[in-house]
């Protein structure tokens, strides 16, 4: 797996070499290649954007971020290795990603063990952080998005009597919300389902899996997969003739699903923690990440709200930097990545998520936005508040 420094994210400065004692030490565990690459490899880009933005501007207090990225090629077993090298031997201050739950499951125990303030930049699964001391998430967990979807659906009148699940069974996050997530919340609903029919990743043909779920004539599919694989699913359930609605959490939540399902999204509701025009600062890092995904070339319509969260991350580092005035001196480095963990208890932070942001527990409390495709466009049917800490 790749390991190395990004060279565009370094400090904007003058020719001088950068000492390590002269520059604040960053990592990034990301999944820029595997089955994870869709989505993985964009949030690198808001990252690289957040640094970019920051050196240019001086720095923090005055220091450029040196960012060490590590790509785990979707590999939990390679997140572990990436932690341990990043801590023990780039001895970087903090950790940004790993980018899945499964991943992250891993991850944050070496974490835990070397004692490092560890951010994953998408994990969504229940319970991630739970027991956890250096393990926090600026990220909204798939249980309570997926039931803030549902309650909107009910309250506008969407028809919901009956609901088929459908999930990627080797994607740790996709299958925990098809066997887990999607049940207990639909039962909460009071809402019929069926078994939750389980593809694989790699799935080539679903036909049978869909015509099973055509011989139920739901109201809605709930699909729990990637948005490559939930494309699959939603153009075999058009193809066969379902003409009922597609519905989904956060895992494939991501602009790019208008092109990618066509004409066959159309109505397709799903939920996320990110929309472009929460204020200005949402609105001008989505046009700039669209830029620099286009210089990289990346097809991107918009930011995926794994996107917006590694992007406030890396803001969210900055602050607690200027906030215990670290210095990122390697003489130092145990002391000053306790004081890091430490700051952020009962921190507030406003970034492109939203105003005010808190937390409960070691995850943050973000708003729903119920996003629906209408008129072949990405568009907003609903904001839920965030939940108070």
């Amino acid at each position: 797996m790749k390991r190395y420094l990004v060279a565009g994210a370094v400090a904007l400065m003058a020719a001088a070499p950068v000492f390590a004692q002269d520059s604040y030490k960053i990592g990034n565990i990301a999944a820029m290649s595997g089955p994870l690459k869709g989505p993985g490899e964009p949030a690198t880009v808001a990252i690289d954007l957040a640094v970019r933005e920051i050196n240019a501007a001086g720095g923090i207090n005055g220091k450029p971020i040196e960012l060490i990225r590590f790509d785990t090629g979707s590999d939990p077993k390679q997140a572990s290795v990436a932690m341990r090298r990043m801590a023990l031997d780039d001895k970087v201050i903090a950790v940004l990603g790993p980018f899945s739950s499964g991943e992250s499951n891993v991850a944050l125990n070496d974490a835990e063990r070397l004692k490092v303030l560890t951010i994953p930049t998408s994990a969504s699964a229940p319970g991630l952080t739970d027991g956890k001391k250096y393990g926090w998430r600026l990220s909204e967990d798939e249980v309570k998005q997926f039931g803030r979807l549902l309650t909107t659906l009910k309250a506008n009148n969407i028809k919901l009597d009956y609901v088929d699940i459908i999930y990627v069974s080797d994607e740790t996050i996709s299958n925990t919300a098809g066997t887990k997530v999607y049940p207990a919340l639909l039962d909460r609903a009071g809402v019929k389902y069926g078994d939750p029919i389980p593809v694989q990743y790699k799935s080539f043909d679903m036909s049978a899996q869909v015509a099973q779920i055509l011989k139920n004539n739901p109201d809605a599919v709930a699909v729990a997969a990637t948005p490559d694989s939930a494309s699959k699913i939603v153009k075999e359930l058009r193809r066969q003739g379902y003409a009922g609605r597609v519905i989904g959490s956060q895992i494939f939540a991501d602009p790019n699903i208008v092109e990618l399902f066509g004409a066959a999204g159309e109505g397709t509701f799903v939920v996320a923690g990110f929309w472009k025009g929460n204020n200005a600062q949402a609105e001008k890092f989505n046009e700039d990440y669209i830029a620099l995904a286009k210089e990289r070339g990346m097809h991107r319509l918009g930011a995926h709200h794994s996107d917006a969260q590694a992007y406030d991350t890396v803001y969210l580092v900055k602050q607690l930097i200027e906030k215990t005035k670290v210095t990122g001196d390697p003489a130092k480095l145990e002391e000053e990545r306790e004081a890091l963990v430490k700051a952020m208890q009962g921190l507030r932070f406003t970034g492109v998520l939203g105003k005010d942001i808190c937390w409960s527990g070691n995850d943050a409390e973000l708003p729903g936005q119920v996003i629906e495709i209408k008129g072949g466009k990405w568009t907003r049917f609903s904001e839920t508040p965030a939940d108070p800490c």
